[in-house]
């Protein structure tokens, strides 16, 4: 059973940065695709980017040129810079593992960007 931990969400200005994180506890981090997803009030959740366990990255073409998704193997920590912060990005984010066999959620960490 893998278990997912996000924290860095915050209120920030338009314009600011913030830095996600999100720990893994489990062994099979390093086999994984990992992915951050948002889901703002009244909208379905979407997926913003992901990284796979040989590092091919992907993102949403909202947060492209803006977000960086990177992983950390030896820390188990998947990690989100965001740039250049817009209110739009306004929402829970949520940390996604992908193994061979399942799914797993992380609790989120509230965004708020201000205008």
């Amino acid at each position: 059973q893998e278990q997912l931990v996000e924290s860095g969400g915050d209120l920030v200005q338009a314009g600011g940065s913030l830095r996600l994180s999100c720990v893994v506890s489990g062994s099979m981090f390093s086999r994984s695709t990992m992915g951050w997803h948002r889901q703002a009030p009244g909208k379905q959740r979407e997926l913003v980017a992901f990284i796979t366990s040989s590092g091919i990255t992907n993102y949403a073409d909202s947060v492209k040129g803006r977000f960086t998704i990177s992983r950390d193997n030896a820390r188990n920590a998947v990690y989100l810079q965001m740039n250049s912060l817009k209110p739009e990005d306004t929402a829970v984010y949520y940390c996604r593992q992908t193994t061979p066999l399942y799914v797993y959620w992380g609790q989120g960490t509230q965004v708020t960007v201000s205008s």
